[in-house]
Parts: C-alpha cells; structure tokens; sequence
C-alpha cells in the first residue's frame, strides 16, 4: 500500500507542477509577487496531497520564531521537501539553488523572476562571493533568505558536515540566524520515490545573535539544529 500510495504522489506530484507553472505561466510576465504567489499555492497544494494520497502530515512548530522580515534561516536538509515547504509559512522565502537549475523550463523560469539566488559550486571561491553578494542584495529587499548549512541532501542520521556558506551570510550579513530543524527524511527520504505515513514537522528555534565569532557560531548552530533534529526523530 505504501509502494502505491507513494507513486500516486509522486504522479500529483509532478502533474500539479506542471499544471502550476504551465497554467499560471502569465505570472511570468507579472511582477515579482505574482510570481511567488504560485510557488506558494503550489507548495500548499504539495502538501494538501503529500498528506490525502500518501498520508504524511506536515507540522509547523515554534512559529513565535518564524522571522517575518529580512532574515538568515539555516535548515536541516534531508528531503526534497525541506525546499517546496517553507513556502508555505515564509512570507517572502528565498532559498540558495545550483546554477545548473536556472535554464530549466518553468522551474527555473519562476526561480529567476523570483530572484532566487543561484549558485555554480564548481567555482569554489567566486561561487562564495557571488552567493554572499546576491544574499546581501535579497536581505536588504527585507526576503528571508534560506540556506542549507550541510549544501546537499543527508540522510537520517549521518554525520553533520556543515559548509562554510553559512558561517559567510552570517558574518556578512550581520544578522541573526534562525534554525530550523526537521524530521522530513523519516518519510520523504533523501533518495527514493517512497514516501511513509506519518507527521514531517518543521521547528522553528530561537535565533542565534550575530556578532559570535565564526567557531562559535558554528558549534552553536550544530549543536542546536542537530539536537533539535535527532529530538523529532525520537
């Protein structure tokens, strides 16, 4: 049942996406809000389906901490998921994507017009400047900028190895960070198409000052996220 259920969504999945970015394509030629405006209708609607076809629940916890305007949130990242819903509760999300994403029709049309910041990680140390400069630009636009300390999907339970993008915004930016810890790989995996019943949550935890310097703000923000993390997985 389960093997169904999940290629049921996987189906909705995709079919909603396209029928999102192809349907409500003018948005393109919009201004920039109506264009954000279908990524978070698809995104709710993502979730609407992730939880009547394949029975997973989506909660979102300690939004007394959600940062409304500019903003450095860093997020554990264990799922595909961790990028489709913060939409759903952030009022003007911006997450850092792969540079490889842009040209790809829809998708990575609605990541442009919505100034999404884009990054070619095969550049090493420009592709950390250029990331810190186009953060600098979507903070000073009042957008809470997104960032998955660890770069790429972990599975549940692997080691922490955080990169040094984070601890970069966070020094540059001058701005407090906002943890936010998951449990979405318990049923939406990292790799695989099966998706398994239950409740995803997503925590908001209280912001980490700016000002530390860089090795404590580091230690910090692990010892937070992952802690906060392994404590939804019990």
């Amino acid at each position: 049942m389960t093997t169904i259920r999940s290629l049921l969504f996987v189906v909705w999945l995709y079919l909603s996406m396209a029928l999102f970015a192809v349907g409500l394509s003018p948005a393109l030629l919009m201004p920039y809000r109506q264009a954000m405006w279908v990524i978070r209708g698809w995104a709710k609607f993502c979730l609407f389906g992730l939880r009547w076809i394949a029975g997973v629940k989506v909660e979102f916890r300690g939004l007394e901490h959600r940062p409304a305007g500019a903003a450095l949130i860093a997020g554990k990242h264990q799922s595909m998921l961790d990028v489709i819903a913060p939409f759903a509760v952030l009022p003007d999300n911006c997450f850092i994507m792969k540079q490889e994403l842009k040209p790809l029709p829809f998708f990575g049309w609605f990541a442009t017009k919505t100034k999404m910041i884009a990054v070619d990680r095969s550049a090493h140390a420009k592709a950390l400047k250029d990331m810190v400069r186009q953060a600098r630009e979507r903070h000073a636009e009042g957008r809470q900028i997104l960032i998955f300390p660890e770069g790429t999907r972990a599975g549940v339970g692997a080691p922490a190895d955080y990169k040094p993008g984070i601890a970069a915004l966070y020094r540059d930016l001058e701005a407090d960070c906002t943890p936010m810890a998951t449990n979405s790989g318990v049923h939406w995996p990292a790799h695989g198409f099966r998706r398994y019943p239950g409740t995803i949550v997503y925590e908001f935890l209280p912001a980490i000052p700016a000002g530390l310097k860089r090795a404590e703000f580091m230690a910090v923000l692990e010892e937070r996220l992952e802690g906060a993390s392994n404590a939804l997985l019990i």
